[in-house]
């Protein structure tokens, strides 16, 4: 009588081709996709403001002093579709979840349909500008969103750019609320009022 532990080699053969074919005995995996890349349905598109999270959105942050005197200059970062953030913050440094400069205070929402693989490109885009180091005019924050969106083909384009970028998010971004606001415009309310009133007085 056959004992129940016992496999034919037919069925043993079966077994092994299952999961080679599955990935395991040498066969190839796919690549390991960083945790914060995946995300349950429910955590999708959902914006949350409370734990800066903003999913399939371009966000922006004022840069202390340069902002001030140039209100249309500021830090940008690109999110996964969990909302974490993704930003060129300094030389072969890209941070995760630690906006440069502070939580956003503005962002612009993208319609992730008009893209293909948006957090592999995210993450592609960022691993990319680990190896590269910063330059203030050229090759910046908004120069790595824009490669994020053309390494998706967002909206069939490949030719994003941080100018192009620069103004669709000054024009069209929405503000996080009253203190995104303030934070964004009151040190240059102040600065030119105080520079107006100087002027005004030497007159």
């Amino acid at each position: 009588m056959e004992r129940a532990w016992y496999c034919s080699p037919k069925k043993v053969i079966v077994l092994l081709t299952i999961d080679i074919v599955q990935g395991k005995y040498g066969g190839v995996e796919e690549p390991e996709v960083p945790n914060i890349m995946v995300a349950s349905a429910s955590m999708e598109g959902q914006i949350d403001r409370e734990k800066s999270r903003y999913p399939y959105c371009i966000v922006w942050t004022p840069i202390p002093l340069l902002t001030w005197f140039f209100p249309f200059i500021g830090h940008m970062g690109i999110c996964y579709s969990t909302g974490v953030i993704r930003d060129f913050a300094g030389p072969y440094y890209v941070s995760e979840d630690n906006m440069a400069f502070g939580n956003p205070t503005r962002y612009l929402k993208l319609d992730y349909t008009k893209a293909s693989n948006w957090d592999r490109s995210v993450y592609e885009a960022s691993e990319e500008y680990k190896t590269r180091t910063h330059k203030l005019i050229c090759d910046n924050c908004h120069s790595h969103v824009a490669m994020s969106l053309n390494l998706m083909k967002y909206r069939g384009m490949t030719s994003w750019n941080m100018i192009y970028l620069a103004a669709i998010t000054f024009v069209g971004a929405k503000y996080v609320g009253v203190g995104g606001f303030l934070k964004t415009w009151l040190p240059s309310v102040i600065l030119y009022s105080i520079i107006i009133a100087v002027c005004t007085i030497k007159l």
